[in-house]
């Protein structure tokens, strides 16, 4: 049986984040598609094209208070959860075509950093629709409802989701899933991810 899927105007995504309204995002939307939909996923963390719009500017002196963004993109072909990430701080997404985000709550992951998929939820975004994705919600790449596959830009601080230095040591067991710079993952075990990701997803490995 698929994922219940919710509108995101349901009083439940207030516990994973808020819809963003006043932002003209007609040119980044027009951007967008230019971007690549591959058959499966592909993330971009930052493209000048995109952050070179005055929308992205208003967004980074407002939306981030003028601290530096990235802005790239997800996009392809996705129906599971695969893995949870989140960073220290709110993410932005702007659906460039319907999509479905599956989120959950970083305070429900055990002090031994396993996490139940049975504790996420899926909401659907409609194209043209911005999104703030909270600090503490548990997310990964968008799923499509549409063959023709999902866009979504992401927006995050400058330098999140890219290589990530080794760590000189470990200092307690979150290090063991800081997986990129500014980007802690749990992955599981059916969703196909490197050797090096930390597999900690107990339950189903969800599927809209």
């Amino acid at each position: 049986m698929g994922l219940e899927i919710k509108a995101v105007t349901d009083p439940a995504f207030g516990a994973y984040g808020k819809v963003v309204t006043g932002y003209e995002i007609s040119d980044l939307l027009n951007k967008m598609e230019e971007t690549p939909l591959p058959d499966d996923v592909t993330y971009v963390a930052s493209v000048q094209e995109l952050e070179a719009l005055p929308v992205c500017r208003e967004m980074e002196t407002n939306l981030y208070g003028q601290m530096p963004i990235q802005v790239g993109y997800c996009n392809g072909h996705n129906k599971k959860l695969n893995a949870a990430e989140y960073h220290r701080n709110s993410e932005i997404n702007i659906a460039a075509t319907d999509l479905v985000l599956i989120l959950g709550r970083q305070q429900d992951i055990t002090p031994d950093y396993s996490y139940d998929s049975g504790n996420m939820e899926a909401f659907l975004i409609p194209k043209g629709t911005v999104v703030e994705v909270y600090a503490t919600t548990l997310h990964y790449a968008p799923c499509h409802t549409e063959e023709s596959g999902f866009r979504c830009v992401v927006i995050l601080p400058q330098g999140t989701n890219t290589d990530l230095t080794p760590l000189e040591k470990a200092v307690n067991k979150e290090d063991k899933l800081l997986f990129a710079k500014n980007k802690w993952l749990i992955g599981h075990k059916e969703g196909g991810l490197s050797k090096e990701a930390y597999i900690g997803i107990t339950g189903e490995n969800l599927s809209i």
